[in-house]
């Protein structure tokens, strides 16, 4: 049983920031959350890290690695509702890349839609739990989950999820904030994340709590090292991570072989 899930005698607990809740109310109160902020989420996203969130995800996309030719290559990227990373990964391919977004929150989806209907990309979006992904075994080449991975209350379970979606040989990739690993530098952005942001998300989005929710979302989230464990006892091989920007993220890697 990992961190954020807790046995009591009333049943499981989950870790709602820095709350306990019952673990099968956490995904109804992540939902309101995210459909609170859907509409500003990217711009949010922008002034939190200072534009820093674009060069983490182009990292993802290099590590996705589409090709380039008219190769068919298949991505599921789950909780990726606004279609950042899809959209990224099919401009990145070539002909053949094809991406789906699978979220939970309808509105999270609309606004991906709507992106990717400008673009005319060739994104598909699927309402659906992490939990419990509507598509066949062995169904793509790829899946990511770019901080998304710590909303969801059965994290393992969305881990095997994962593993069951793709194609043997197939590549998972998860980006999520993680630890701040450099002495002083954790002490500043604790004063950051739990003043600024949401002051921000108060004048922005108009919602302080949901972004203190997520600033506390991110300390309860396990640290890289288990993370890791977590994945191999997913299934997955070959795992790794990698520490950006000081331990503010890391982008963790794992294959189906």
């Amino acid at each position: 049983m990992q961190k954020s899930e807790r046995r009591t005698r009333h049943g499981r607990n989950a870790d709602f920031g820095f709350r306990k809740v019952p673990l099968d109310h956490k995904q109804a109160m992540v939902d309101d959350v995210f459909r609170s902020v859907a509409g500003r989420y990217d711009l949010m996203n922008d002034l939190m890290s200072g534009g820093l969130h674009r060069a983490w995800k182009d990292m993802l996309v290099t590590a996705i690695n589409p090709p380039r030719n008219k190769r068919a290559f298949s991505l599921l990227d789950i909780a990726g509702g606004t279609g950042d990373i899809a959209l990224r990964v099919v401009e990145a391919g070539g002909a053949g890349t094809r991406a789906t977004v699978v979220d939970i929150n309808s509105e999270m989806l609309a606004v991906g839609r709507e992106r990717a209907r400008r673009t005319g990309a060739a994104v598909t979006f699927t309402e659906g739990n992490a939990e419990a992904l509507p598509f066949p075994d062995r169904a793509f080449d790829a899946v990511s989950v770019a901080f998304g991975i710590r909303n969801v209350p059965r994290i393992e379970t969305a881990l095997a999820q994962a593993l069951r979606v793709l194609k043997t040989g197939g590549h998972f990739l998860c980006l999520e904030f993680s630890s701040v690993d450099v002495p002083g530098f954790d002490k500043l952005y604790d004063l950051y994340s739990f003043n600024v942001i949401p002051a921000l998300g108060r004048l922005v989005a108009n919602d302080e709590e949901a972004y203190r929710y997520l600033v506390e979302s991110i300390r309860r989230f396990p640290r890289p090292e288990l993370f890791a464990d977590m994945m191999r006892g997913a299934g997955f091989r070959r795992v790794s991570f990698k520490p950006l920007s000081g331990g503010i993220v890391a982008l963790h890697s794992g294959w189906r072989l």
